[in-house]
């Protein structure tokens, strides 16, 4: 199914979700970040889901705005890890 492929922008960063964190707070690697006002979340199934619902140890690329905070984290399918792992050797 080519269509239910999603296209993941090459400018966004990779990082591992940490221990869960007070709302708006959200651990990447070891870094704390604040989710921005209008942030939002999508899971591997390209669903939005609450902070709450972000499990620790997802593999997942984010990106930031010019304050730092985060604007969008998409959780990565195993496909989507494979094809990055295979894309940065």
């Amino acid at each position: 199914m080519a269509w239910a492929q999603r296209t993941l922008p090459a400018n966004l960063k990779r990082a591992e979700i940490g221990a869960q964190q007070m709302l708006p707070m959200i651990m990447l690697d070891k870094d704390v970040r604040r989710l921005a006002p209008g942030g939002i979340i999508v899971d591997a199934a390209n669903r939005k889901i609450t902070h709450g619902q972000l499990l620790p140890g997802a593999d997942v690329i984010y990106e930031l705005d010019r304050n730092g905070e985060i604007l969008r984290i998409v959780v990565l399918t195993p496909e989507e890890q494979a094809r990055l792992d295979r894309a940065k050797k």
